[in-house]
């Protein structure tokens, strides 16, 4: 939220600087993000002082132009060359010296040097257009006789600067939407600081009807979505252009004025946090206004000329005829003020929070007025607004407040927020001990009411705008925030207690060792957000829709479901990457995915197979935990890895040609993770994959069919969705089942054999189906002691070969680790598995 220095002054007194109240409010929780300088003339009128014309004479080589001599009140008067019809001698001017910058709309002119029809000319007499404080370009400024030489001009137009401070609210702080709203947040620091200060508004006791001329009836029929509606009427009101002072707050803060009856809307809301909406009333049709939901499909044309399709979960504010508004969240079109209009209907309400929040989501409609309700206003500040926008009315409009307020409390809202504060609770949570004074001071300034006191505790009504500040470890937040954290020292000792390294510790520093390995072979970590886009999984058996796990109230709908695999977020880091030009790129990310399976859920109440009764349980306490149990059975989380490679591996040395990534590189990358974690590459099943987000992949699985990992190349048309031109390869490794896999895994040292490995070539001719997985795990199964490595190093296909078959040049290394092998041991080996491949592969040897 942008913050105004000036405008914050007129509601607490302060002398900081804009830099020192920056400090304070960062420290108070209301981190302050920048502070930037605003001029209400660009450039300030710097470089610009009071001149004294000593003489004017006629120029020698010009028929209008004149030669003076002017005195800045410096040492020597400088010669300006003007063209002004008015100049004359003994004149008090504004002149712009030498290195000033004048501005003519987006255009910058430094004043330099010149000559005029060869005369010199040191600076620049100045007209009221040139330097932004006037229109008038009739002649040169002249100013007052008494006008002191010298003179800084902005002194002389009393041009102050304000300083616009960018407050990053939490979510929590949504008292904090105004300047009111910090204001009191700043006065609370400031008497705890020591400082002399004051915190006011101004009053609004002249609020009174003139007439009753224009009475309009308030009708609530949805009291859940509208707990608070109040409005008054303002009649004869002339629609204009603001005064100044009001158009410069708001554009200070960076809002567009628009006349003066949607600015003072404007100014209430970012004055006090409460919106307004204001109506033209002679539209408000049979002079009632219902705060109703419409039935579903309802058509809803909003002020920006956009047609929205309303929900029956929308809240509305309606005439007799028709919606008029999206409540708390857009005006319909001929809802609001036009220079036409002459009578004004201002409204000023409480909604529900989650109501608007969801029409807000439901819509893509975001407004300063949305954002407020959706978090929860002030209850109890809509008639202070009210009153203070209708005696705003008759000041800059000429109307008359032509109705008593209608406030309609459709339901009750919470004046305030009991809370009971016990004093060593506050020092055990604070950390430290606080005098009891200092507590009692602190919730007094942040207008906490203390209405019992005791000698170990304080009974508070906490105003009801902080809905954050509901429970006593609020209360002590607030009092820590401006007592100040610094001021709570740091212990000399820190107690702790000792805990045993379980599981997630194991899978946390396996995390870390892969990723240093990953790190070192040139992949850069990724981390993308959980939420994803569901159209995503528009069309994918693998991950079908049904499976997603959608959110409630979705920010929007690029961010509606959670991922159920990490892909989809990989290929966005590489197409953002790319299109930076960075094309050869490495990734990794570890994180979960999540799924939703209805066949999951288990039956705990009813059916013919039921195990559990509901009377078996003492209370209905036990039954809600194993009904939220069951519910929550259909809903997985796990943690996976995953690889992504595109572009070249090898690019622009002089050593090595330039060499495109593959699939081969990314299966070195999988048998490298799975060599480090320590799992038994012989004890795995290798299969063609089945997922479709592949066009070709592999699948790695257990003996027991549990898939660990799966890698291909990306299918085609996800990487062209995402502008990818080159093949991507991913590896979706399931980090659960690798920890699984690995759990009992022990870490053994041996000595490195003192025998020697013997290594035996075979050429193998099979048929062409036959994949070298089926010829590593026949030749392991012949031989599971001496057998230690089998490598593929050829394949043929062509001449010279059957029809149908293939050729296999496999390597196969064996070692004793007790004693030299023979050639009657080795012989013996490789014929067991020459038979094997034999009699299951129908192989022969070449």
């Amino acid at each position: 939220m942008n913050v105004s220095y000036k405008w914050l002054k007129e509601y607490v007194d302060f002398d900081l600087s804009a830099e020192e109240l920056s400090a304070a409010l960062t420290s108070i929780g209301l981190e302050v993000g920048s502070v930037e300088e605003v001029q209400s003339i660009r450039g300030g009128l710097k470089g610009l002082v009071v001149g004294h014309i000593l003489s004017c004479e006629p120029h020698p080589n010009s028929d209008h132009m004149h030669v003076c001599s002017v005195d800045l009140g410096k040492e020597e008067p400088v010669q300006i060359v003007c063209g002004a019809a008015n100049v004359a001698a003994g004149q008090k001017v504004i002149v712009a010296t030498l290195g000033a910058k004048l501005y003519d709309g987006d255009k910058e002119f430094i004043i330099k040097k010149s000559k005029l029809r060869g005369l010199d000319s040191f600076g620049m007499i100045c007209a009221e257009d040139e330097i932004g404080v006037g229109t008038s370009h009739d002649g040169i400024i002249v100013l007052p006789k008494e006008t002191k030489v010298g003179t800084p001009a902005a002194e002389y137009f009393n041009l102050e600067s304000d300083f616009l401070l960018e407050v990053d609210l939490t979510a929590n702080r949504i008292d904090a939407a105004s300047h009111y709203g910090v204001a009191r947040d700043l006065y609370a620091w400031l008497k705890r600081n020591g400082y002399e200060t004051s915190l006011h508004r101004p009053n609004v006791d002249a609020f009174a009807t003139d007439n009753e001329d224009l009475t309009i009836d308030i009708k609530v029929e949805n009291t859940e979505a509208c707990p608070r509606y109040c409005a008054v009427t303002v009649k004869d009101c002339v629609v204009k252009e603001s005064p100044e002072w009001l158009q410069k707050k708001l554009t200070t803060i960076g809002l567009r004025p628009i006349n003066n009856i949607v600015d003072i809307t404007n100014y209430i809301m970012m004055a006090y946090g409460q919106p307004l909406h204001c109506f033209d009333a002679d539209m408000v049709e049979g002079q009632q206004v219902i705060i109703k939901s419409m039935p579903e499909g309802t058509p809803f044309v909003t002020l920006d000329g956009e047609e929205h399709t309303l929900s029956d979960r929308d809240l509305a504010i309606c005439n007799t005829k028709e919606p008029m508004c999206i409540a708390g969240v857009f005006g319909g079109k001929g809802s609001g003020t036009y220079a036409t209009t002459k009578n004004v209907l201002f409204e000023s309400a409480y909604f529900n929070p989650t109501w608007i929040r969801k029409s807000a989501r439901r819509h893509g409609l975001s407004t300063d007025a949305s954002f407020r309700f959706e978090r929860g206003i002030d209850p109890n500040g809509q008639i202070y607004a009210l009153k203070a926008a209708a005696l705003l009315a008759k000041e800059l409009a000429g109307g008359s407040i032509s109705m008593e307020i209608k406030d309609v409390e459709a339901s009750e809202l919470p004046k305030y927020f009991p809370v009971v504060l016990n004093f060593q609770y506050v020092n055990d949570l604070v950390g430290k001990e606080l005098p009891r004074e200092v507590v009692k001071e602190i919730v007094t300034n942040l207008e906490m009411e203390i209405v019992a006191e005791s000698e170990t505790e304080l009974t508070l009504h906490v105003p009801a705008y902080r809905v954050d500040v509901q429970r006593p470890c609020d209360v002590v937040e607030e009092i820590l925030r401006i007592y100040g954290y610094n001021n709570i020292e740091i212990p000399s000792t820190m107690n702790s207690c000792l805990t045993v390294e379980g599981e997630a510790d194991r899978s946390n520093k396996l995390q870390k060792l892969i990723a240093q390995q990953l790190i070192g072979q040139g992949f850069n970590e990724i981390m993308n957000n959980s939420l994803t886009k569901e159209a995503y999984y528009n069309e994918l058996k693998s991950y079908p829709k049904e499976h997603l796990v959608h959110i409630i109230n979705p920010l929007s709908s690029d961010l509606n479901v959670m991922r159920q695999t990490l892909l989809f977020g990989g290929l966005e880091s590489l197409s953002r990457n790319v299109n930076r030009r960075a094309a050869n790129l490495r990734f990794f990310e570890l994180g979960n995915v999540y799924a939703f399976d209805a066949s999951r859920r288990k039956q705990f109440t009813e059916g013919e197979n039921q195990t559990t009764n509901a009377e078996d349980f003492q209370d209905g306490g036990e039954l809600e935990k194993l009904a939220e149990k069951n519910h929550m059975a259909a809903y997985s989380e796990e943690c996976h890895l995953g690889l992504w490679l595109t572009g070249n591996h090898v690019e622009g040395s002089w050593a090595h040609p330039n060499e495109p990534s593959s699939i081969y590189e990314m299966k070195a990358y999988v048998v490298g993770i799975l060599q480090r974690l320590g799992v038994q590459l012989g004890g795995l099943l290798i299969q063609d994959g089945t997922a479709d987000i592949f066009s070709k992949s592999l699948q790695v699985a257990d003996r027991n069919g549990k898939v660990l990992l799966e890698f291909g190349i990306v299918a085609k048309k996800l990487t062209a969705a995402q502008g990818l031109e080159n093949e991507v390869y991913f590896a979706d490794l399931n980090w659960n089942e690798l920890m699984k896999k690995t759990r009992k895994n022990k870490v053994e040292f041996t000595e490195i054999s003192k025998y020697p490995a013997v290594s035996r070539d075979l050429a193998l001719l099979v048929n062409k189906e036959v994949q070298f997985k089926q010829i590593e795990d026949i030749a392991y199964k012949a031989d599971k002691k001496l057998l230690k490595k089998v490598t593929l190093f050829d394949v043929y296909e062509g001449k010279n070969l059957e029809e149908g078959k293939k050729s296999y040049a496999v390597n196969f290394t064996l070692q004793d680790e007790t004693k030299t092998m023979n050639d009657k041991q080795v012989d013996a080996v490789m014929n067991k598995i020459i038979t094997s491949l034999q009699k299951q592969l129908d192989a022969k040897l070449r």
